[in-house]
């Protein structure tokens, strides 16, 4: 069930316009893919990104698309399904973060909403609206869906953002059971739950024991690498996978003890975020 490449293949990436989300449609152009569809909600970056792209040789399509609307982005995919078909690869890679501030302190329910709407909805959204074709069909399809470490283990100051990918974290995965369950063998889910990147989203985050701020290149070169090997679950680093598995074994207080003293739960007391 791997697929080598993803030529000739229809691909969407959501949050493409930089960032990770920006790498990700590189790496579907450079492999020939047939259609290259760009959702971003900022139209100048998206603009240029399209433009870099399509120098490269690829055929792209950016549309300005703002994913915690769920009207928006069934009008965007509709638009899709007429005038590029079926996508056959999607990746959900849009998000966003408030961090630096205990849950009492968060300003309003903006945030909250905001922060649910584009990190947990609205991947269930974009991918009801494709993937019911990708099961009718045949042909090898995939939906990679960007977690976070922040989903597998508690993390002060960012409570919001932790409980978005938990929700995203679940839903992913359960969907890939569903897919196994019912035989449809040739549609995978892949759910990537990587620690903090340079992407400056997480500015002044702190990189913690063994477990140093990841490089972007690095996580999108094996997120792409093992859903195209139809891969469940990539946790990045491996002391993800530690605190883990670590954390499920030890009775609570116990595990905050080993959180907190490994530098986990004072990771975000310098948080910034993206420079204005």
């Amino acid at each position: 069930m791997r697929i080598e490449t993803v030529a000739q293949k229809n691909v969407l990436v959501t949050g493409a316009a930089m960032g990770l989300g920006k790498l990700f449609a590189e790496h579907a152009v450079r492999e020939g893919a047939a259609e290259v569809v760009l959702w971003d909600v900022d139209a100048t970056a998206l603009k240029e990104t399209a433009a870099e792209l399509a120098a490269l040789g690829g055929r792209v399509r950016e549309q300005v698309v703002d994913v915690s609307d769920r009207d928006a982005i069934a009008e965007a995919a509709a638009t899709v399904r007429a005038e590029v078909g079926d996508i056959d690869v999607l990746v959900n890679n849009a998000g966003i973060v408030r961090g630096n501030k205990y849950f009492w302190e968060t300003d309003n329910r903006v945030d909250i909403d905001k922060t649910m709407a584009v990190n947990a909805l609205a991947p269930m959204y974009i991918t009801l609206e494709f993937l019911p074709a990708m099961v009718r069909g045949s042909a090898q399809a995939r939906v990679l869906n960007i977690a976070s470490s922040a989903g597998l283990v508690p993390n002060p100051r960012m409570s919001v953002y932790a409980a978005s990918k938990w929700a995203a974290l679940g839903w992913s995965d359960s969907v890939r059971i569903e897919l196994e369950q019912a035989g449809h063998h040739h549609v995978k889910v892949t759910t990537v739950c990587p620690t903090y990147i340079d992407t400056g989203m997480f500015e002044g985050a702190k990189g913690f024991l063994f477990t140093p701020i990841l490089h972007r290149d690095a996580v999108v070169d094996t997120a792409w690498k093992q859903m195209k090997a139809g891969t469940p679950l990539v946790v990045l680093p491996w002391t993800s996978r530690l605190n883990r598995a670590v954390s499920g074994l030890l009775p609570i207080r116990v595990r905050d003890l080993f959180l907190d003293s490994v530098g986990v739960y004072r990771s975000m007391s310098e948080f910034t975020g993206h420079k204005a």
